[in-house]
């Protein structure tokens, strides 16, 4: 499998792409596809994470855990969905906090957050695929040991990104990052059986320009201007 992936991420990972787990991967998606499966997202963005944000430019990252698994939700950003597609709930829950931190009103029915994703925010999902209608489907098929080795190269190879982690899950990979030259802000998760646990008030995007202007970084825009 040729992975259709920014050159960038294909030089840092290209030993993944040779290891056992990774043609495990392959050869799980090819049988879920023979057996008739739909597979979010489509496969031209499994990596559009990558696409959108080469490696020289991780600011930021905010990792999810699964693609959305309804029908035209996912497009291979975590949190985001597809131009015309109705937020769900923890975007909108993410859009409320942008409001109350920095005052920054979201366009109506509008997630698709390519914008920040082009200005160095990584949006990187623990499994990059998911079976239609049913979450955390493909999450133990050797999703997880492709992206923690993500976060750990960013984590090496890199200075001064700020990882937003939400929830237990994302929580748990925070022993991949060096913390003595990277930023962690943790909260609760957007989902709406979370967010007023520690999301609402966390002031992520105020902090996180704070940090990168600190370091003589470029603060993201978070309004979502068309890209």
């Amino acid at each position: 499998m040729d992975v259709q992936i920014h050159p960038s991420w294909k030089e840092l990972l290209k030993d993944e792409f040779s290891k056992i787990y990774f043609q495990q991967i392959v050869s799980f998606l090819k049988t879920e596809k023979s057996l008739g499966k739909t597979i979010y997202p489509p496969g031209s963005l499994i990596f559009n994470a990558f696409n959108q944000t080469p490696f020289n430019e991780v600011k930021v990252v905010i990792l999810g855990q699964d693609p959305y698994h309804g029908a035209g939700q996912a497009h291979g950003l975590s949190f985001s969905v597809s131009d015309g597609i109705k937020p769900p709930p923890s975007l909108v829950n993410i859009f409320k906090e942008i409001k109350s931190d920095i005052g920054i009103d979201m366009p109506a029915n509008y997630g698709n957050l390519t914008a920040w994703a082009k200005q160095g925010v990584l949006l990187l999902n623990a499994a990059l695929s998911v079976r239609a209608g049913e979450p955390f489907s493909h999450a133990k098929y050797g999703w997880a040991d492709f992206t923690d080795q993500v976060i750990q190269k960013i984590s090496d190879e890199k200075e001064g990104v700020v990882f937003l982690l939400w929830g237990k899950f994302a929580q748990d990979k925070q022993g991949l990052i060096d913390e003595t030259k990277h930023h962690v802000l943790k909260a609760a998760h957007p989902s709406p059986f979370s967010a007023d646990k520690g999301f609402f008030g966390c002031k992520h995007f105020s902090k996180t320009n704070e940090l990168l202007m600190r370091d003589g970084k470029q603060p993201i825009d978070w309004s979502l201007a068309k890209p």
